[in-house]
């Protein structure tokens, strides 16, 4: 099971936090502060898996940005590398190859991407087509919603 997962910039500045456990404010700020020092600090062809506490850090960098994902120990490494992939190609089919600037204005559609993608730590959804037809679904209704309130700003 998956505990969190994180994103932040080389300059280590956090742009995505999902927690999958309950945890206090307190624990997730040192979380966050020991996971930027720690990958942060790493040689760029150093091995992508950790091990911290009781679990496996698996993280990755793309562009300007670290995904950071956190694993119990007794899970497979290589998924959990294919599980920050796959969200890659998620939000880079969204954004048409995505950058720290999409995820920082639209922040929202990031996190709605996640949760069509993870639910509780574990994968919901395996299908990229499925995960970007409920990305569609939910744009469309937003539309709807935004059209219905110009018709009725503009004639009352």
């Amino acid at each position: 099971m998956m505990r969190f997962l994180l994103l932040f910039s080389r300059q280590g500045k956090l742009r995505l936090q999902k927690w999958f456990t309950p945890m206090t404010e307190r624990e997730k700020k040192k979380i966050i502060r020991d996971m930027t020092a720690m990958v942060l600090s790493r040689q760029p062809r150093s091995c992508n898996f950790l091990h911290w506490k009781d679990l496996k850090i698996i993280y990755k960098r793309y562009a300007s940005l670290y995904f950071c994902l956190a694993i119990e120990n007794q899970e497979n490494e290589l998924l959990g590398l294919e599980v920050i992939h796959r969200y890659v190609e998620l939000l880079d089919k969204y954004f048409g190859n995505v950058c720290e600037l999409d995820i920082i204005f639209n922040f929202e559609k990031a996190y709605f991407i996640l949760d069509e993608f993870l639910m509780g730590g574990e994968i919901q959804e395996t299908s990229k087509q499925m995960v970007n037809r409920s990305i569609e679904a939910s744009d469309m209704l937003q539309e709807d919603d935004i059209s219905e309130w110009y018709e009725v700003e503009l004639f009352g």
